[in-house]
């Protein structure tokens, strides 16, 4: 199986499988000399850990992260460092229950990637999905940490879960203390609270829905990204669609800016003692495909949990029509769990645009 790694300079290969033994990624060009232990990596991990309420999916993982390579440390360091070579990350799987899975070993599940696998590579791990798992973001939240390092305390990267099933949050409430302070990475304490409701009703139908995440970085400077085929905005979308159950990305205004006017679309600018200001945001930090050093801000459209408990009409391996419902510990909602994954993916994209500019402009 091809297309495991992403990024140019700052690459990540993420590897394992759902029910396998281990899951984990390698990273490879980060800069030599930036101080990194577990404790660096482990508390973003704990934040997209499942088992953290009832409306995520009840499987209980430590993720643990072990550092295996890339890094070094003795009497003449200041610290354990990195140093410049593949840095090989593992998560230990210890809560499979793959018998959970074995009534659908001969049927496809609607929604899921069990027809295009077996389509495609003649064999698929049925067990949670193997590869095609939501587990394997557990790798790239770990690899986000690292990016997070190479990016500095300058650059910040938060994401908010800004919308549940038709339940949207009132731009008004906005307060990211509150993203901390509920399980749905709601900025909108009152939405949070009419969410719960919702998500019990859901939950206890055997139902699912999906989500909006909005991210947003703050302080990228002026410069990154460039023309044409490497735009920053294009990585971001690529990085984006490619975690499980995203179906649609957009960068600032996206799809409303087709309903504004060139007037209103246009981010006007005035010269301050600062440098340039920007009167709005439209265009979502990046111009041209680089970035103004306004906010970077991206949504993500997650589509809802394809495991459900209500029956779906479906085919076999075989062939044949019939009907499956999928058992085992699944989310009401996976978009809860996917702020922290967005977070990561885009700190991956910075870290390595950053790396990109540098070697390109020498700054």
């Amino acid at each position: 199986m091809s297309h495991n790694t992403y990024g140019h300079l700052f690459r990540v290969t993420t590897w394992g499988e759902s029910h396998g033994p281990a899951i984990g990624c390698v990273v490879d060009g980060c800069p030599p000399g930036i101080k990194l232990t577990e404790a660096d990596i482990q508390p973003w991990l704990d934040r997209r850990k499942p088992g953290t309420s009832r409306f995520v999916t009840q499987r209980q993982e430590e993720d643990k992260v072990r550092i295996l390579s890339g890094v070094f440390s003795d009497d003449r360091t200041e610290g354990q460092l990195t140093t410049g070579t593949p840095i090989a990350l593992q998560i230990e799987n210890t809560d499979q229950r793959s018998k959970d899975y074995s009534e659908i070993r001969d049927s496809y599940r609607p929604g899921h990637a069990d027809f295009t696998y077996d389509m495609k590579y003649r064999i698929r791990d049925y067990r949670g999905g193997g590869r095609s798992s939501a587990r394997e973001t557990a790798s790239r939240v770990a690899a986000g940490a690292i990016a997070r390092l190479i990016l500095g305390p300058a650059i910040t990267i938060r994401a908010a879960v800004v919308q549940i099933g038709p339940h949207a949050i009132n731009r008004d409430n906005w307060d990211w203390a509150e993203v901390e302070n509920n399980p749905f990475w709601c900025p909108d304490a009152k939405a949070a609270g009419e969410w719960e409701e919702y998500l019990d009703a859901v939950r206890k139908a055997g139902s699912s829905c999906g989500a909006i995440i909005e991210v947003v970085a703050e302080g990228v400077p002026p410069g990154w990204g460039a023309p044409v085929y490497g735009k920053l905005e294009s990585d971001i979308a690529a990085a984006l669609m490619s975690i499980n159950a995203v179906k649609g990305v957009e960068i600032g205004a996206g799809f409303g800016a087709a309903a504004l006017s060139g007037e209103e679309n246009a981010d006007e600018m005035r010269a301050t003692n600062d440098g340039v200001a920007f009167l709005s945001n439209n265009n979502g930090g990046v111009l041209g495909g680089i970035s103004t050093g306004q906010p970077v801000v991206a949504r993500m459209a997650v589509k809802p949990t394809s495991s459900m408990l209500t029956p779906r009409r479906t085919v076999t391996t075989m062939g044949e029509n019939t009907e499956i419902r999928t058992k085992g510990r699944h989310d009401p909602c996976v978009g809860i769990r996917g702020a922290p994954v967005a977070e990561a993916m885009i700190a991956a994209v910075l870290a390595d645009h950053r790396l990109r500019h540098q070697g390109q402009m020498g700054r």
